[in-house]
């Protein structure tokens, strides 16, 4: 339950970094915090408690198995989520970066002069 509620916290610290904060760095550290609040979510949700490594034994049964074992599809989602996730903070960072040598600030509201 604890975890849970921890986890319930992290989220909201990284929807508030995200919405509520103008400064360009500080968006992009909510939506880093936010990220790893979804890949600890996952793997949480895939948690079995006193499970094994879902690798079967030769002549071991199929249903004590199943029962037992933990799922891997969350935690291969969240090592790919891992990666994603570091590909896309590098791009944010770039952008801030490119952002503030043209504009001289890193203040989302000051920079309105991009037009399409």
């Amino acid at each position: 339950m604890t975890m849970w509620a921890l986890l319930i916290a992290f989220l909201a610290v990284g929807f508030y970094g995200l919405l509520a904060k103008r400064n360009v760095i500080k968006k992009i550290l909510g939506l880093t915090i936010l990220d790893h609040a979804v890949n600890l979510l996952l793997i949480m949700i895939g948690y079995r408690h006193g499970g094994c490594a879902p690798i079967r034994l030769p002549g071991e049964d199929h249903a004590g198995f199943v029962a037992r074992s933990v799922d891997p599809i969350p935690q291969a989602l969240v090592l790919t989520s891992i990666v994603i996730g570091l590909g896309i903070t590098m791009l944010m960072v770039a952008l801030a970066l490119r952002i503030r040598q043209c504009y001289r600030t890193l203040d989302g509201t000051e920079v309105n002069r991009l037009k399409g």
